[in-house]
């Protein structure tokens, strides 16, 4: 990765209702503009994800989406009303973030839930997108989220078995992750703390057979960072994300001019490999590259695919 790079310039951008996005610039004013779409939802960007630029290349955009990291009002605040929080809304930030910093067109580059967004917004606004840069590749189909929460379950009974028993009062599966969503947003404390605790446990759960990646990725944040993350999580994923099912897949055309690469762990399970290949099958300006020793945290090698990618679009 390149070295250590500060902000030249940042803030917050008021988007409407209340919301106060928080902004990054580094690297190049006269580069190449580039923004990084972090996943989650409600990760939060992060120092680290600056270095994948060349930052005498690229103009190098973050953001923190509505509610968490650096963006208020906190979603770690049960008293925060998530309502105005959904794809669309993500959608329409970032395009005013792009009018504000007088960006014509840039790259998107992220991964997981953030390949959702960029996929999102590439399909509503596609002549302002120049490249796309993809890890892990999400659609957040309902069927993904069923997998991710309960059939991958298959290889871990005992975890999921937890990860159900934290809301005994969800009837069936289709009532967990909005039951998950009610006790995220409990005015007690213990409850939210015991819920946050459960779901990640699971997340994590689904990552530990991942030899070369993070372990640990999801419950190794700071104590609201965490709280947010969860609760921003199940208000989405209960939600299918606002988004008519498959529709980022069925209106994959819509990205036919714009070149892309694909990045996905050949273990990721979490999100599996079919996810990738059906959508680079939609878009032929994408190039797939399967990672053989990465699963959905990363790898060595999966980070100079990444490299790779950037610095081929950089000129």
């Amino acid at each position: 990765m390149y070295p250590p790079i500060e902000p030249y310039d940042h803030g917050h951008l008021d988007v409407g209702g209340g919301h106060l996005v928080y902004w990054e610039v580094c690297g190049n004013p006269q580069g190449k503009p580039a923004l990084v779409v972090h996943g989650g939802p409600g990760s939060g960007c992060t120092p680290r994800q600056r270095r994948g630029f060349d930052p005498e290349r690229y103009r190098i955009i973050l953001f923190d989406q509505r509610n968490c990291g650096r963006s208020r009002p906190h979603a770690s605040d049960p008293a925060t009303d998530l309502t105005t929080n959904t794809t669309h809304h993500l959608i329409a930030d970032m395009e005013r973030l792009r009018e504000h910093l007088g960006v014509d067109q840039w790259l998107l580059y992220g991964g997981s839930w953030g390949s959702t967004l960029m996929l999102a917004y590439a399909e509503t606004h596609p002549t302002r997108v120049s490249e796309m840069v993809i890890c892990g590749v999400t659609m957040t189909r309902r069927s993904e989220i069923d997998w991710l929460y309960f059939g991958v379950g298959r290889y871990f009974p005992e975890q999921r078995q937890r990860f159900r028993e934290g809301v005994p009062e969800a009837e069936n599966d289709g009532e967990v992750l909005a039951a998950y969503a009610r006790r995220m947003s409990d005015p007690d404390p213990a409850v939210r703390a015991k819920a946050a605790h459960d779901w990640t446990a699971w997340e994590d759960t689904v990552i530990s057979m991942e030899v070369n990646g993070s372990p640990n990725a999801y419950s190794d944040r700071p104590p609201l960072a965490l709280l947010a993350f969860v609760r921003i999580c199940a208000h989405y994923f209960s939600n299918a994300a606002w988004l008519e099912e498959g529709i980022l897949l069925r209106e994959a055309d819509k990205l036919a001019g714009i070149p892309g690469v694909l990045l996905h762990g050949r273990f990721d399970l979490g999100s599996p490999l079919e996810n990738a290949w059906d959508l680079a099958q939609r878009w032929p300006a994408a190039r797939l590259v399967v990672v053989d020793d990465s699963g959905h945290t990363g790898s060595d090698t999966m980070r100079k695919e990444v490299q790779a990618a950037l610095d081929g679009f950089a000129t």
